[in-house]
């Protein structure tokens, strides 16, 4: 990708000869995230999620592999370090969702939430970071929640989850400056992705007025009066990854359209 006034110079925007990993993408902001870098220009992509078919389904117009596993598994990653080789962009974002009052809320419940939502991302992040250092630098992103910042009733685990990967974003951040490493978080607020599809809530608004009216009702008290697109959080995590964000590192990008005024 080159400046249009200037024919053969890069772009901040511009992945051309670059690697990057995206977890989660099979589907919602991972998917997008991937399809948004292909777009400009990246050279090979990583893609890591549970659903195989949400993998295939991606048309992408650059070298891709997929890795159809769970991020919770320190085997995979053990392997995956191994047989990488370059890394220099990540997107840490496979997440699930949970409702439940804390008090009300099973150790069980808890533990899939956080298996998932913080150990994965631990994980993740860990071997992100390692194969960066070793490539001399890079960028990531940690996908964490507008929860994680506005305390809400009824998301216990997620919004704790998510409150985590948050700090540990700011973490990775200042232990990997020196290493030429920029690491920062997004708190998205309300996007229209299958991590809804989970709720009991949700299912029944489906079942009885279908689910574009469903996440329509459920968008329309927000300030902006609806959800965020997939595609707009991409293009904020784009940013973040880019050269674009070169002087930006440990901050968490609030994107909620206003939710947390």
């Amino acid at each position: 990708m080159t400046d249009a006034n200037h024919p053969g110079a890069s772009t901040p925007l511009d992945f051309s000869g670059k690697t990057a990993l995206v977890t989660g993408a099979g589907s919602g902001i991972g998917a997008a995230t991937a399809q948004w870098l292909a777009d400009h220009g990246i050279a090979k992509l990583h893609l890591v999620d549970v659903d195989p078919a949400g993998l295939e389904a991606l048309a992408l117009h650059c070298e891709v592999e997929h890795h159809v596993h769970d991020v919770s598994d320190p085997q995979f990653w053990g392997g995956f370090e191994r047989s990488v080789g370059k890394l220099d962009h990540a997107l840490v974002n496979a997440g699930i969702g949970s409702a439940g009052p804390i008090a009300e809320q099973s150790f069980e419940e808890w533990r899939r939430v956080m298996a998932i939502n913080l150990d994965g991302a631990f994980l993740t992040l860990a071997a992100v970071l390692r194969l960066m250092r070793a490539n001399g630098g890079g960028s990531a992103v940690v996908t964490s929640s507008i929860t994680a910042i506005k305390p809400v009733a009824g998301i216990g685990a997620f919004g704790v989850a998510k409150a985590g990967v948050a700090h540990m974003a700011r973490i990775a951040a200042a232990e990997n400056a020196r290493h030429n490493i920029r690491v920062n978080a997004i708190a998205p607020g309300g996007v229209d992705t299958n991590i809804w599809n989970s709720g009991e809530a949700f299912q029944q608004a489906v079942a009885t007025h279908g689910r574009d009216a469903a996440i329509a009702a459920m968008g329309a008290d927000t300030p902006r009066g609806r959800f965020a697109t997939p595609d707009e959080l991409a293009c904020d995590i784009g940013y973040l990854l880019s050269d674009m964000a070169a002087n930006v590192t440990g901050t968490v990008l609030v994107s909620d359209g206003g939710y947390s005024l």
